[in-house]
């Protein structure tokens, strides 16, 4: 058998770099087919020069000639732009692509691999909260595999291996609480962009870790969850666990409930969904019994921390309403990390963007389009106020 290829959409990224560090210790098992990124040229020039990808793609343009100059003497294909992002997915050389864009941006390359029959390792949960129901129909069509690289939706995925032919009751998400677990809202009046990106358990992106902050993530993958396991809103539960060591649970209808173990580290869950259906062995730190003597559970507080309930709302809603969701949180994130706007103001912009926007009940792709660069529009407006 050949090596499985990998094409790694955002490798600069958190999760693309954690890929990385797994496909260096499986060189047996996997090679790198493609990397791109959107800005951080240098990063990516360096992976380039070191795993010798069949090509690279740098989305934002402006850094093509940099790219291109420094790969000169190397036998790598080196494109730019949107479009190049969108077609390089579609390779024939291409076994798996792992979609680690950061939000709605990882949409359009996700549909193209699809329709080119490619795996998914899917670490892009905006792209089954904005488009679900196009995304799992059109995996359908086409016999394409989805595998969730989110710690959360990995574990659902292990506890479920062997259970395909058992309905599920309901599967329950772990949420760390954040930073600010516990704090009601005159608490979070104040809250700075340094406090919010301290995350106590796991190392993300910016905007990742300002979403768990807010209790959105998981919102987020509530939706994405429905979506992947074929669910509906009610079968979706969310448990505060502040030791992330449970990752997520299944509860059957035989009321058994299985669920996942593991110290937070992203490497397991991309090395399972790269790998699957084999469990590649690891030198990843073990857990340990006797340093965890507790473990600890509650409910989400969603009057202080509202992004959960919205997401809620917006999944029972259902049509473009997650869109709406997602593209509003992006606008609002963005305002939080340069300062615009306070940490409460983040669900406020949500929340107004979703009451303002026309509902659309069977969106197709472009409706989705139109939907996210209207409600950037609207969420960008109530900024100002």
């Amino acid at each position: 058998m050949h090596k499985r290829r990998i094409a790694i959409l955002g490798s600069t990224g958190s999760i693309g770099t954690q890929a990385l560090d797994v496909i260096a210790a499986h060189p047996e098992v996997f090679e790198v087919e493609v990397l791109t990124a959107q800005n951080n040229v240098d990063l990516l020039i360096e992976q380039a020069k070191k795993y010798k990808p069949n090509a690279v793609v740098i989305s934002n343009d402006v850094h093509y000639t940099t790219l291109k100059e420094a790969l000169q003497h190397e036998p790598i294909k080196v494109f730019a732009g949107e479009n190049a992002l969108a077609s390089v997915v579609q390779m024939d050389t291409i076994d798996v692509v792992l979609t680690a864009l950061v939000g709605y941006s990882g949409l359009r390359p996700t549909i193209k691999a699809i329709e080119a029959g490619k795996a998914i390792a899917l670490a892009n949960k905006e792209t089954l909260v904005v488009a679900g129901a196009l995304i799992t129909q059109l995996a359908r069509e086409k016999g394409v595999n989805i595998y969730p690289v989110d710690s959360e939706h990995s574990a659902i995925f292990q506890c479920l291996v062997g259970e395909f032919q058992n309905p599920i009751e309901k599967i329950i998400l772990t949420a760390s609480g954040g930073p600010f677990r516990g704090k009601k809202r005159e608490d979070l009046r104040q809250v700075t962009r340094a406090q919010a990106l301290k995350h106590p358990n796991w190392t993300m992106g910016a905007k990742v870790t300002i979403d768990s902050a807010s209790l959105m993530n998981k919102g987020l993958e509530v939706i994405e969850a429905k979506w992947l396991f074929g669910l509906r809103a009610d079968q979706v539960e969310v448990v505060v666990h502040p030791q992330s060591i449970i990752h997520s649970l299944v509860q059957f209808e035989d009321s058994s409930i299985k669920a996942q173990l593991g110290l937070p580290d992203m490497r397991l869950p991309i090395q399972f969904a790269l790998g699957f259906p084999q469990r590649l062995k690891s030198n990843f730190p073990r857990f340990d019994f006797g340093a965890y003597p507790a473990l600890t559970f509650e409910k989400p507080d969603t009057e202080t921390f509202r992004n959960l309930a919205l997401a809620y709302d917006a999944l029972n809603r259902g049509g473009n309403m997650p869109c709406v969701l997602n593209a509003a949180n992006e606008i609002a994130v963005a305002a939080f990390l340069k300062d615009q706007i306070g940490f409460l103001q983040m669900s406020d912009v949500v929340e107004q963007s979703l009451a303002r926007m026309d509902y659309v009940a069977e969106p197709g792709y472009e409706d989705y389009v139109q939907t996210d660069q209207r409600t950037r529009l609207v969420a960008t407006e109530l900024l100002k106020k």
